[in-house]
């Protein structure tokens, strides 16, 4: 019972200790989070009259297209599309892309008259800047190491979470489906948030194998073991290594022949062209569907038209599988319009369980204190805790990190406190 309760109060010090470095930041995540879900439907809105456009009976042919856009890019001194994204239907502007991920940039032409109906920059967005502040806080590689000793801390605050107000009895079980609501405002606050943290615990842990794989120390480590175990994307997957075999006689083909081989693969969801700038470059063609399993990535001799590799979902590792799922939830991307809501109401939820714990906490800490409980002697906590915090300090490495400053300055306070004593004494 003794040892109990010294491992209960050690983890609800480190509990109070990992909500007050992550607090903040839930909170700021929680509502970036559901904003960016609104992205698609924001974006359709706002660039409407660029991404829409009345049928006609002439159409050009997507070879003009391209070099309709990319004659305007160079007219205006900006990267020269080298992607294009298929339209999905007869109202739909045929979409150009230069450059990769967050310098990308978008010139919309209409098939029908060749008119450039707009251009943008994707790091000009709002979406882009939100998630820029999601993911970043707007601070580049240093705000990615903020976010991610969040997200390490925050798994931390979830499994003390659980072992706290995890039920023991049958009268505890029933505290996880109540809020006691005419006890007073602690008990209220207190029970608000252990029922939102308890029912939301694994969603959470889902969420954070989600993003976690975009932070740089454990994304890092991620992509070192997946490259290493060989359980990531096949050789060649993405097109490196892979050339096109030219000839003196040969001509490249035109972008509608490469079209056309897209269109005989009915591929589903959103289709990528990626065309090539050099003469040993490739056709590379790519789907992004809804389920992954229907993803594919073909690619093409520009001047042959033979197909140089191909590729299907199945050839894709378990890691990188996992991750693409685990990523795709995290989105709100992966079973439909339900895992859209499933994300917002986490949003929401979280959102609630973090307002919850900061006025349960500052209703029941004592003033002009932090309210941590004493903390236990290191040799009472046991083998298998410390082992667990080393474990999470090696899979989370911001984690490690900072829990070697902390108990650093913990260390260092103790020592001076002790001198002061002595030196009070002697005096």
């Amino acid at each position: 019972m003794f040892y109990a309760k010294k491992i209960h109060h050690w983890l609800w010090r480190w509990h109070i200790i990992a909500g007050l470095i992550s607090l903040p930041f839930i909170l700021l995540l929680s509502v970036t989070g559901a904003i960016y879900l609104f992205k698609a439907d924001y974006e359709q809105q706002t660039y409407r009259s660029m991404t829409q456009v009345t049928p006609s009976v002439s159409y050009l042919t997507y070879q003009q297209q391209l070099d309709i856009a990319q004659k305007v890019a160079k007219e205006n001194g900006v990267a020269i599309p080298t992607k294009m994204i298929l339209p999905d239907s007869d109202y739909q502007a045929t979409q150009f892309i230069a450059g990769r991920f967050s310098s990308e940039s978008y010139t919309f032409v209409n098939p029908y008259t060749g008119e450039v109906t707009g251009q943008f920059a994707r790091k000009d967005t709002l979406m882009q800047k939100v998630r820029k502040l999601h993911g970043e806080l707007l601070l580049g590689k240093k705000g990615s190491w903020v976010i991610e000793l969040v997200a390490s801390w925050l798994v931390v605050l979830i499994m003390t979470g659980l072992y706290l107000f995890f039920p023991r009895s049958m009268a505890e079980i029933r505290t996880l489906f109540r809020v006691r609501v005419k006890q007073g405002k602690r008990t209220f606050y207190r029970d608000l948030h252990a029922l939102c943290g308890f029912w939301l615990s694994l969603a959470l842990l889902l969420v954070l194998a989600g993003g976690l794989p975009w932070t740089e120390l454990f994304g890092s480590n991620f992509k070192t073991v997946r490259d290493q175990t060989g359980t990531g994307y096949p050789t060649g997957y993405h097109g490196r290594g892979l050339e096109s075999d030219p000839t003196k006689t040969a001509n490249q083909l035109d972008l509608d022949e490469v079209v056309t081989i897209a269109k005989d693969k009915g591929l589903a969801g959103v289709v990528t062209i990626t065309i090539p700038t050099k003469p040993r470059g490739i056709y590379s063609i790519s789907n992004r569907a809804e389920a992954l399993n229907d993803q594919q990535q073909i690619h093409v001799d520009q001047y042959s038209g033979n197909v140089i590799k191909a590729f299907s979902w199945s050839d894709v590792g378990v890691l990188s599988n996992g991750r693409h799922v685990v990523m795709r939830i995290h989105q709100g991307e992966f079973f439909g319009q339900a895992n859209w809501y499933f994300m917002l109401g986490l949003c929401v939820l979280t959102a609630v369980l973090s307002a919850s714990a900061l006025v349960s906490y500052c209703l029941r800490k004592p003033k002009k204190s932090l309210g941590l409980p004493k903390a236990a002697r290191d040799k009472q906590i046991g083998v298998l805790l410390w082992g667990s915090m080393l474990l999470l300090g090696i899979t989370l490495p911001m984690f490690g990190i900072s829990l070697l400053a902390i108990m650093t300055l913990c260390l260092i306070s103790k020592i001076l406190k002790k001198t002061i004593r002595l030196v009070s004494t002697a005096s």
